[in-house]
């Protein structure tokens, strides 16, 4: 037999073989295509998921912080309650007085975090009214270290704008720094017209003001006013009270202070304080 003859035949069955080995390349890639398709779809279903149950975490983390923040509100809110009012001296090494302690560094850890400051201003309010209330409630001398942790937490929270507008609007926050700097006893919380009236009378009589034998209060408080006054949107709404609050003969004062540290932010903050010349 020629070639001819049989090369036909050689050829026919080299092709068809490829053919049939190329049906079955792409019968496996289909079936691979399938594959991948369906997990795509796992992935997808996996991820739903997945975002469910972080969310779902999320909302309980959050709650049992709100909760938790609720608490530690009510047990510094009991502690300072129990203080008594012929008090002498102050166990520091107490139980209460540590635990308590223990609290207040927590939420001044927590408000040093961007997202700690963000979630106390959203959702745990309560909180930093309470931390003002107190402030306002202790007598000059009285659970200082206390007084500093809380007073640090409202300067981390007012680094966050929400928080330093939610602050500075409170009614009794003004006053409050006042008494503070003072060291006066602070009737914030009593009316409008009786709150004017003392302060009235604080300021008429002021040389007969103690201040606070710690200075680390005044030095707190007058950075968490400083914050008040760097912030232009905050300071245009509260130029007016502040001018009619604020004791500034008592800052003078500060600015001469034997304390390198207080005298120095005194000094800065009388700076800072020329600004309300300017404001309407």
């Amino acid at each position: 037999m020629q070639l001819r003859d049989f090369l036909p035949k050689i050829i026919n069955g080299d092709i068809l073989g490829t053919f049939q080995k190329l049906d079955a390349i792409e019968s496996n890639m289909e079936k691979k295509e399938e594959e991948i398709e369906q997990l795509k779809m796992d992935c997808e279903h996996f991820r739903a998921r997945l975002e469910t149950a972080q969310a779902d975490c999320m909302r309980e983390k959050k709650s049992k912080a709100v909760k938790f923040f609720t608490i530690t509100a009510q047990t510094m809110e009991s502690f300072v309650k129990s203080l008594s009012e012929d008090m002498k001296q102050q166990d520091l090494d107490s139980d209460e007085n540590q635990f308590v302690l223990a609290l207040a560094g927590i939420v001044t850890n927590v408000a040093a975090l961007a997202c700690g400051r963000e979630f106390l201003v959203s959702s745990s309010r309560e909180l930093l009214d309470t931390m003002m209330h107190l402030l306002g409630d202790m007598k000059p001398g009285f659970c200082t270290k206390f007084k500093v942790l809380m007073l640090m937490s409202l300067y981390n929270v007012s680094i966050n704008l929400k928080g330093l507008k939610y602050i500075s609007e409170n009614p009794g926050f003004f006053p409050l720094l006042w008494w503070l700097l003072n060291g006066c006893s602070p009737w914030i919380h009593e009316s409008v017209e009786f709150r004017e009236t003392m302060l009235l009378i604080f300021l008429i009589y002021s040389w007969e003001i103690a201040p606070d034998p710690d200075t680390e209060v005044c030095l707190h408080a007058l950075r968490l006013l400083q914050s008040v006054i760097l912030e232009p949107e905050v300071l245009s709404k509260s130029a007016s009270e502040m001018r009619d609050t604020l004791p500034f003969q008592r800052i003078i004062a500060l600015s001469k202070s034997r304390n390198a540290d207080l005298q120095a932010l005194a000094k800065e903050l009388l700076e800072d304080l020329k600004i309300l010349e300017y404001e309407a």
